[in-house]
């Protein structure tokens, strides 16, 4: 009689943050509650003016979900070729910033994964602040 040892567990990998925040539905719920915000700041709206709204929430809803672990590839420009003609200021950039962490606070999510999110988007820095 042969011995078997026993099988273990299949280790399943952990969740994305994407996974954690919700998937698709919350990252849209994000990236709406954040553009009522940075459309309501005075400071941030005059980068927005003349821009397709839906068209740039689509593309952002892709970017964050990709940035947080979505299977979904973002296909739009890079960070840089997209905000190079806005002389953004690193001001409007900490003030965005602000924002986005106030908008997942608002969607219940965790200071500790908003502070996650943050030290990943804030290498985007170098290639989006350009005045």
């Amino acid at each position: 009689m042969t011995e078997t040892k026993p099988t273990p567990p299949a280790q399943t990998a952990a969740p994305s943050l994407y996974e954690q925040l919700g998937g698709e539905p919350a990252v849209a719920a994000v990236v709406d509650i954040f553009y009522d915000k940075v459309l309501g700041d005075p400071e941030l709206r005059p980068y927005f003016t003349g821009v397709d709204l839906d068209r740039l929430k689509a593309h952002q809803r892709r970017f964050v979900g990709q940035a947080l672990g979505a299977t979904r590839p973002y296909s739009g420009r890079s960070m840089r070729a997209a905000h190079q003609h806005l002389a953004i200021t690193p001001a409007a950039f900490e003030r965005v910033m602000g924002h986005l962490a106030a908008s997942l606070a608002d969607a219940g999510v965790e200071p500790s994964v908003i502070g996650t999110i943050a030290e990943a988007l804030q290498p985007l820095r170098e290639e989006i602040v350009t005045a």
